[in-house]
């Protein structure tokens, strides 16, 4: 991917935050969805959001899986929607348990290594259309499509013809300090945690005694959150297992199928000396490490830009890597 960033909005923290906010994220209409409640073995529930465009049969499919508190109308979502409405693609974006707008059922919520859940969630995918799937996760939910890639190994394929990550901390613990630090801690992890704590604490209303709610009403790293609240509810010891069993970078040579890695250089989430090197990988997984970028921003053109460059891109990549 060879992407330059303009000259008016430089450094990755801008490149991150201003797209977010303020660039374009469709060429065409606001995208418009259809959802369907999916039941998890578990008797819990999932939401899909379906793009409500015309496809002819046999047309692919590219689903999308967010990042931590993302949704269908994050902005990355909806500039992979426009991709996907242009090109003719069938798109959907099923929501991690909880990341819907209401609160799931069951004793848990997701996390970056929720590679079991991408799974069940795939194979309905494959089920329910007739043509091609492709997937795309980013950031979290990259990180989570990677490491259920790795653990199918050659079972991949008869799910998906490709796959790829933008902006994942594959690296979860290189990430987990990275965001905990500075100015990220004031602003990301201040973001992130203003929906995370009310959704946990919502949880433990459901299920008193899941966890200790004073101490997760006093963490204000997303380490603490993950020691008190994720790591315990999906099976870890503590953040330091969820992180290291989690990350997907390790295992990134077990891949058996097209897989694309995207993660820019100056992006504050992901540090640059933490990215695998070619060496490091499979055969099927690509890389690519644009200097510039920041974190699921890549701004492009004049003042306000927009951010379909990436999804582009991207998409174009997982199209002529399932053909």
């Amino acid at each position: 991917m060879k992407y330059i960033a303009p000259a008016w909005l430089p450094g990755g923290n801008l490149q991150t935050i201003w797209p977010a906010l303020y660039s374009r994220r469709v060429f065409g209409p606001t995208p418009h969805y259809r959802r369907e409640r999916w039941t998890t073995p578990d008797q819990d529930f999932v939401d899909v959001d379906w793009l409500e465009s015309t496809v002819s049969e046999g047309a692919p499919l590219l689903v999308l899986f967010h990042g931590l508190e993302g949704t269908s109308r994050s902005h990355y979502a909806e500039a992979f929607a426009d991709f996907a409405r242009e090109r003719g693609m069938a798109y959907a974006v099923p929501h991690f348990r909880g990341c819907s707008g209401e609160i799931n059922r069951a004793p848990r919520a997701y996390h970056s290594g929720d590679y079991e859940e991408i799974g069940w969630m795939l194979q309905q995918f494959r089920a329910a259309h007739a043509g091609p799937v492709v997937a795309v996760g980013v950031s979290l939910g990259g990180n989570a499509l990677l490491r259920w890639a790795e653990e199918a190994g050659d079972a991949a394929s008869q799910t998906v013809r490709a796959v790829a990550a933008v902006c994942s901390p594959i690296d979860l613990a290189a990430g987990g300090h990275a965001i905990g630090a500075g100015f990220n801690r004031l602003v990301y992890t201040r973001m992130f945690l203003k929906t995370m704590v009310p959704k946990a604490l919502m949880k433990l209303q459901q299920y008193p005694g899941l966890f200790d709610g004073q101490a997760l009403r006093a963490a204000r790293t997303l380490h603490a959150f993950d020691n008190i609240f994720t790591a315990p509810l999906h099976g870890f010891k503590n953040t330091e297992d969820y992180w290291a069993r989690g990350s997907a970078k390790p295992h990134l040579h077990r891949i058996r199928l097209p897989a694309l890695v995207v993660n820019a250089r100056n992006d504050p989430f992901v540090p640059a000396w933490c990215l695998p090197h070619a060496k490091e990988v499979g055969a099927h997984v690509t890389l690519w490490q644009p200097a510039h970028g920041g974190h699921v921003g890549f701004p492009h053109g004049r003042m306000p830009g927009h951010v379909r460059s990436m999804p582009q891109a991207v998409g174009n990549w997982l199209l002529e890597a399932s053909a």
